[in-house]
């Protein structure tokens, strides 16, 4: 499977003599696209080895993992069922572009208080989803499990290897432990956390194998799911720009942080980038929708 790599012309990247590319993984399916396709990959091959039926796992009001896990298990004959997190959305659900779109392909919705949410993994909460649903194949929050990042480690090419740095969003840690597996000696990668705090590096630590990566923080804009009038603004110049679309959960704030580190001089002249593009424009409509509600720009699509 080839994934084009895009050229983005700037003038700030010529003005600093910076070379970036960003891997457009969003083109991969139209419904699983970037990383979550990745994460799929494997796991839906392990639960038909299993001879599993059904598939479980959980998520957000905007969340990538959900959509996509509900279109990979029609695709391959499963029941799928989102264990969500917010009662308050069991009566309204409808009106969720996301959780629309996950129940069009089949998708059972199990809502849940935020309190219960906390304990998904606990065993004691394991064992109501097994009262209630019987067997099924667990998948983890967001998708990272082993299998996931066997399928991230996939991302990189051969001729990838011309880069200096490969750039990725972080959420769970998947994909960016796959793209730590799979680089080269001479290459580092740079995580761009969309959340706050320091528990991601140890989540990275349980898959990652190699040494030459580190995660730029402070550019998460409050943490998960939180944008600004600044962001949106980022995000629809740079889709005007370079005809290149971003999502304000990831893709945008990893843009935005890897441009203002151009900026600082961060890089060094003749240095070659690789951004990787880990899909989510499903979730713009509906950041749009919390955008209208606050008064705030929306998101162009």
């Amino acid at each position: 499977m080839l994934i084009p790599n895009q050229k983005v012309h700037l003038p700030l990247l010529e003005e600093k003599d910076v070379t970036l590319y960003i891997k457009r993984e969003d083109t991969i399916h139209p419904f699983i696209s970037g990383n979550k396709y990745r994460k799929l990959k494997y796991n839906v091959l392990e639960v038909k080895k299993q001879e599993h039926t059904m598939l479980l796992t959980f998520g957000g009001a905007f969340s990538n993992h959900i959509a996509a896990t509900a279109f990979a298990g029609k695709e391959a004959g499963l029941k799928t069922v989102g264990v969500i997190r917010g009662e308050e959305l069991r009566d309204n659900w409808q009106e969720n572009p996301t959780l629309k779109l996950a129940k069009d392909h089949g998708m059972e919705f199990y809502f849940v208080s935020r309190s219960d949410y906390r304990i998904k993994n606990t065993s004691d909460f394991y064992e109501r989803l097994k009262t209630l649903f019987g067997n099924f194949y667990l998948l983890p929050e967001g998708g990272t499990n082993t299998l996931a990042v066997k399928g991230c480690e996939e991302i990189l090419t051969e001729s990838d290897s011309e880069f200096d740095f490969v750039c990725s969003c972080v959420g769970t840690g998947g994909t960016i432990a796959g793209l730590i597996n799979s680089v080269r000696p001479h290459q580092t990668v740079l995580g761009f956390p969309a959340l706050k705090g320091d528990f991601l590096k140890q989540d990275i630590l349980k898959f990652a194998r190699n040494k030459n990566w580190e995660l730029v923080p402070n550019y998460h804009f409050g943490g998960y799911a939180k944008v600004d009038e600044h962001l949106i603004d980022f995000i629809n110049t740079f889709k005007k720009e370079t005809q290149i679309p971003l999502d304000p959960m990831y893709t945008g704030k990893m843009l935005f942080g890897i441009l203002d580190k151009v900026k600082q001089g961060f890089f060094k002249p003749g240095i070659r980038i690789l951004a990787i593009h880990s899909g989510g424009l499903q979730g713009i409509k509906g950041m749009n929708l919390v955008l209208k509600k606050k008064n705030l720009p929306l998101l162009d699509i």
